[in-house]
């Protein structure tokens, strides 16, 4: 048994003794330290069926925490390593880290480097994974001095450790976000210039003049298609959300006539040594300083309350959930 937050079709959210098998071939026990939350937690909480796959469901899909026990024939972590675990299905298709312990798939899991702390991994969470990945595809096409790159979601996640290990690289950021009491919070972060969402978020024309070297967008929906028609010669894009929308109402014009490159983000089913390669950055690339001043930490009982909020945009930064034994 372990003490978890749990959604199920017959009741509310709530804390309660959850069952927990002993891990099989494949799997290991995490002694659960942190986790955070983030925008498919929220959804789990609302039990929406894209994301809560199984009834009932722990909440989570980061887990941070020790290995405990292993399951036959398990050799990619040992007992007693400091883990991270992003995304794998947890809080989708299997419980998830809002609980004292987790089984989980070992093969995802990653050692973490010296330099960071269980809650810093806990705040970098999912969102400031897949801002890593998207770091990582985009340096292979757009250079920092080929111009300036944007962030869209600025304000959320993935867009603040984005504009964070973008402008750590030299790259010139812009941020956009609907959120403009978090201008000055934006530019600690890195960002040279600061755009009202507003004037991506409607449909524009194909092409656009072109002003993106590169772009991180976490949106998709319109606010996608425009950053597209503004992305200058041999740019690329990053898609790694759809906040706004998933339909993509574009055409094939910057593609074929500006050579963009449309690069899309899978963190949930990265494969370990993309995971570790990302792990490994951010304890290079990422200042905990900078990410520390837009994290808080909350309980369990909070992250239930808090789940909503990320989903209606309401929430800046990074929420680190601790979990309490």
């Amino acid at each position: 048994m372990t003490r978890a937050v749990l959604v199920s079709s017959a009741e509310p959210p709530t804390i309660t003794e959850v069952d927990l098998a002993d891990p099989a071939e494949g799997e290991a026990l995490v002694d659960v330290r942190y986790s955070s939350v983030n925008y498919k937690d929220g959804l789990a909480l609302a039990r929406n069926p894209g994301v809560a796959r199984v009834d009932p469901l722990v909440p989570g899909i980061d887990v941070v925490g020790v290995v405990s026990a292993l399951g036959p024939g398990v050799q990619d972590v040992a007992i007693g390593d400091r883990v991270v675990l992003n995304g794998a299905g947890l809080g989708e298709t299997r419980h998830g880290g809002w609980a004292a312990h987790a089984v989980v798939p070992s093969g995802s899991l990653v050692v973490l480097p010296d330099g960071i702390d269980d809650m810093f991994a806990a705040a970098i969470g999912t969102a400031g994974f897949t801002a890593m990945l998207s770091v990582l595809a985009l340096e292979r096409f757009v250079a920092p001095e080929a111009g300036p790159v944007l962030v869209t979601g600025a304000s959320g996640g993935v867009g603040t450790v984005a504009i964070a290990l973008l402008a750590a690289r030299g790259y010139e950021v812009t941020a956009s976000t609907g959120r403009t009491a978090n201008e000055a919070s934006l530019r600690t972060l890195g960002a040279t210039h600061v755009v009202d969402r507003a004037a991506l978020a409607e449909p524009g024309k194909p092409m656009q003049r072109a002003t993106w070297a590169g772009a991180v967008d976490s949106v998709g929906g319109a606010t996608l298609a425009n950053v597209l028609a503004g992305t200058r010669w041999g740019g690329a894009v990053t898609a790694c959300g759809l906040a706004q929308d998933s339909a993509l109402p574009t055409t094939v014009l910057p593609f074929i006539l500006r050579a963009v490159s449309l690069l899309g983000i899978n963190s949930v089913d990265a494969p370990p040594a993309l995971r570790r390669r990302a792990w490994e950055r951010l304890a290079s690339d990422l200042d905990p300083a900078l990410l520390a001043a837009v994290t808080r930490t909350v309980s369990l009982e909070d992250a239930m309350a808090i789940g909503p909020e990320v989903v209606a945009g309401r929430v800046h930064g990074r929420t680190v959930v601790r979990i309490d034994g």
